[in-house]
């Protein structure tokens, strides 16, 4: 028996280090996991105490329609209820769009470096791959539109490009839906949307009011510290939703994941002050990168891509013999930078004082 022949291109998913493995092979009492972009708060207490109250039902299957879920989150983004769908995180929404919209005779747009997964899963579909080079950390419009033709089915925006961290201006998603076709979709990835303080990062729902074709996914694992329960939604016209639940899987979010969810959605003092907190990191980063005169792109996610002018394997390492594990830089087309998610203002500080040490030498 033979898979398809796309599949023979692909590698499966690394994980990262794991954190007690690490401690084990380096003989290290603590490590500090900042790699993944999680939230270095965790959830918010609503979200737990909503885990504690479902902890009695395990045995009984999720609501397959998340309905509790699907009300809040419709009341708090301003939007119908059949205008969501929910996924195994924003992961599996993108798998779904790619699932309902790509085949062998299309092809997809994307800027690159930008979160993989674009990639992956128009690859599983067998179509052709677009592929943009940013510029500056930032999506090159006229190029994407002119790469977009006739059989263009999907054109992906990462709002807050992962990894560099530059964000989509208002102008820009503005003049850029205006130059395409209406039957192309339009994805426009917002898993860092609640750590965003620029004044002119667009309104998307706005724009999905004017552009049927435009899709929004969001996430409950990093702001909101639910990575674990793997939850995510799509907001888009009804004719795009009902594309996607015709192949959603019947119970793809769990029934603790759904109401941990709808709780932390009442907990907005949560999320602001995880952005503060962010924000004050990035900060302490950026004086540390000025300091030693390293390059980086300013940030509107919940980490920052710094160039050490050195393989970012070589820093990788460094920092991993002395407690952190970081993403180098190698991986994400950034070969002598990292990508160091905001910690607490704790962990910011300790590893930016390793980082010092290190440097002065």
């Amino acid at each position: 028996m033979e898979a398809k022949q796309q599949l023979k291109s692909l590698t499966p998913y690394k994980p990262g280090k794991n954190v007690e493995d690490v401690k084990k092979e380096l003989g290290l009492k603590k490590i500090v996991k900042l790699a993944s972009n999680e939230n270095p708060f965790g959830a918010p207490p609503a979200a737990k105490q909503a885990i504690e109250r479902e902890m009695s039902q395990l045995a009984v299957y999720p609501d397959g329609y998340a309905a509790v879920l699907r009300e809040k989150t419709a009341r708090f983004v301003g939007t119908d209820r059949e205008n969501l769908v929910f996924g195994d995180g924003s992961d599996e929404v993108i798998q779904m769009i790619c699932r309902a919209y790509l085949t062998a005779d299309s092809n997809t747009v994307m800027p690159t470096p930008t979160f993989p997964q674009y990639k992956h899963n128009a690859v599983v579909e067998g179509a052709e791959i677009r592929e943009v080079p940013v510029r500056d950390g930032r999506h090159d419009f006229d190029k994407m539109a002119e790469a977009v033709d006739e059989k263009t089915k999907i054109v992906w925006l990462c709002m807050i490009n992962n990894p560099s961290g530059e964000y989509i201006r208002d102008f820009e998603l503005a003049s850029f839906m205006g130059k395409l076709p209406s039957d192309v979709l339009v994805v426009c990835d917002e898993a860092y949307y609640e750590y965003v303080v620029a004044e002119d990062y667009p309104d998307t729902m706005s724009f999905l009011k004017k552009h049927p074709n435009l899709i929004i996914t969001r996430t409950f694992s990093k702001a909101y510290g639910l990575a674990a329960l793997r939850v995510g939604y799509g907001i888009a016209h009804p004719d795009v939703t009902a594309a996607l639940e015709s192949i959603r899987q019947p119970f793809n979010t769990s029934r603790i994941g759904q109401l941990a969810a709808a709780a932390a959605l009442d907990d907005q003092d949560f999320i602001k002050e995880c952005r503060d907190v962010n924000r004050k990191g990035l900060r302490l980063l950026y004086n540390f990168c000025d300091d030693f005169g390293l390059s980086y792109y300013p940030s509107q996610g919940n980490f920052i891509l710094i160039d050490f002018n050195r393989s970012g394997d070589e820093v990788f390492e460094y920092l991993l013999k002395h407690g952190y594990i970081v993403r180098s830089g190698t991986a994400l087309g950034y070969p002598t930078a990292v990508r160091i998610t905001i910690g607490s203002e704790d962990q910011t500080k300790d590893i930016i004082e390793c980082l010092s040490a290190w440097l002065k030498r």
